[in-house]
């Protein structure tokens, strides 16, 4: 137990209405009856150093990915990576290596595809290296990690500029966390990040911007079994491309871009013969620049969208692209592949949660609302929690498409829910005289995901068969969550590439519910 949830565990235990002295006589109680062995407080102490351990190995290895990845593009090439590991400590040194990228691409078999390792690919291959050398295994790692610090070098502009790209990244991913279930605020902050680098790092390009996203072609598959929607632009192309389609046998280069899973650069439009304008009245010359068509890869390298950008609208004809600005928009194209699947990942959870609660209301008559939060997190502990549903007595929802975001020090009276998510344990609690039970929703380390607020007026506690019910849909959400967390991690297969497929994806998470209930059922009897 952590700090916060033995308090909670407590405060679950006592009535609100407890008086002090029975309070002392419980806290004399558990220090005199509490007792720990010295085997358990090895144990403890052990539990302690090895989760340290981890968190610094990682730490270090993150820190060593991004001095080697400069340009912030989100993964390293694999060849690159094993021609400077191949001189490390010689002839044994090779040989660890060759059996530790074996066994690698053994548990990643795309890279031998793609031949790109993520941050946790890269820590997991100096981790097998260090497993293949006799000896202590941290010693290794450490001497891997020096080794492949003094291989690369980064001047002080080349550190500032890394450095602020890695901003810009990272507010592509807390826009993901912070909008509820909502890409608007995604895309508005990949075009700030592109537009930033520009500016600063591109010699001030006026560039035009676009985002578009495979799906199924339903209406008119003779023109291909694919095409692509463009969901996002900048706003000067807003009226042309907005919401347009791609096929397979219009004029461009993006299905070429989505077939080889690679960039394709043309810096002379005007030259290629093969570009499609949405704009059918731009006038010759203003079909002059440079375009680059980027691939957006899941977390499997498997291509679902690209992300393009052009310069047709800056005045300078010979405006082109430099290597070190293409390998950034890798990495925004990385960014928001992470915090696209992040949004779809959350868009699953709650149609979840919306199914059960649509099973709940009918058998839990004494329950009045049932509010949803999800945890946005924040530095040093500053979270807020974002309410995405809304149900009121009759079971009626209102799902927020514009979350609202409730911040601790803002919110006293639901404080409740705020230590709910510290302690990750279930908090009861009374309002204005109406009771809540807040239930935490974990994730797959078992901390807090969201927060399901079940306001049960002013009953203090649900009837015993009401409360079995909401128990039972409590415990299957769970372990449907679990289940979408789980299928969403970097080594398992995803289920989907299309955005159709990504439709058909919430259906089946809708009858997920059903699933684990029938399975849970069959087991009963």
């Amino acid at each position: 137990l952590t700090l916060p949830r033995f308090v909670q565990l407590m405060d679950n235990f006592v009535d609100e209405d407890i008086s002090l002295p029975t309070v002392k006589r419980l806290t004399a109680f558990i220090r005199e009856e509490y007792k720990q062995t010295e085997e358990e407080k090895t144990k403890q102490l052990e539990k302690v150093r090895r989760v340290s351990h981890v968190a610094q190995r990682k730490q270090l290895l993150e820190a060593l990915f991004e001095k080697w990845d400069s340009n912030a593009c989100g993964s390293l090439d694999l060849k690159e990576v094993v021609a400077v590991l191949s001189t490390f400590n010689g002839d044994m040194g090779k040989g660890a290596l060759m059996k530790a990228k074996e066994k690698l691409c053994s548990q990643y078999p795309q890279l031998s595809r793609v031949g790109k390792l993520t941050p946790k690919a890269f820590q997991t291959f100096l981790e097998l290296i260090a497993s293949e050398f006799t000896g202590n295994e941290d010693e290794t790692i450490d001497n891997l990690v020096r080794f492949l610090t003094t291989s690369v070098e980064q001047s002080g502009r080349e550190s500032l500029q890394s450095s602020a790209r890695r901003k810009w990244l990272q507010d592509i991913q807390q826009a993901a966390e912070t909008s509820g279930t909502s890409m608007e605020p995604v895309y508005k902050a990949v075009f700030k990040a592109l537009s930033q680098d520009m500016e600063a790092h591109g010699d001030n390009k006026n560039i035009s911007a676009y985002i578009a996203l495979l799906e199924e072609n339903q209406l008119s598959p003779e023109q291909g079994q694919v095409l692509l929607r463009y969901v996002a632009c900048t706003a000067d192309n807003a009226p042309y491309i907005l919401n347009q389609l791609l096929h397979r046998d219009m004029k461009g280069v993006s299905f070429a871009v989505i077939d080889q899973g690679k960039p394709i650069y043309v810096p002379r439009v005007h030259l290629h013969g093969n570009i499609h304008f949405w704009n059918s009245n731009r006038p010759a010359e203003e079909r002059k620049g440079s375009l680059l068509v980027l691939p957006l890869h899941d977390a499997r390298w498997r291509v679902f969208g690209i992300l393009a950008l052009d310069t047709l609208r800056d005045e300078c004809e010979k405006s082109i692209f430099l290597t070190h600005e293409i390998t950034f928009f890798e990495g925004v194209c990385h960014a928001f592949s992470k915090a696209y699947h992040h949004i779809c990942m959350m868009e699953n959870i709650l149609q979840v949660a919306v199914t059960a609660l649509d099973w709940l209301y009918p058998r839990t008559p004494s329950i009045h609302t049932v509010t949803i939060y999800l945890v946005a997190p924040g530095k040093d502990k500053n979270y807020a929690l974002c309410k995405v549903i809304t149900t009121d007595n009759t079971g009626q929802k209102e799902i927020h498409s514009s979350p609202v975001l409730l911040l601790r020090e803002e919110n006293l009276l639901r404080d409740y829910l705020f230590k709910c998510t510290d302690s990750s344990e279930v908090t009861l609690t009374s309002v204005h005289g109406e009771h809540h039970i807040a239930v935490p929703l974990h994730d797959l380390s078992r901390q807090t995901l969201g927060i399901f607020d079940i306001s049960i007026g002013q009953h203090k506690k649900l009837p015993p068969q009401e409360q079995k019910d909401l128990q039972k849909m409590l415990k299957i959400v769970q372990a449907a969550c679990s289940e979408i967390l789980q299928s969403s991690l970097e080594e398992t297969e995803p289920t989907q590439v299309l955005e159709a497929e990504r439709v058909a994806d919430m259906r089946h998470t809708g009858i997920l519910f059903h699933r684990f209930m029938l399975q849970e059922l069959r087991e009963c009897v």
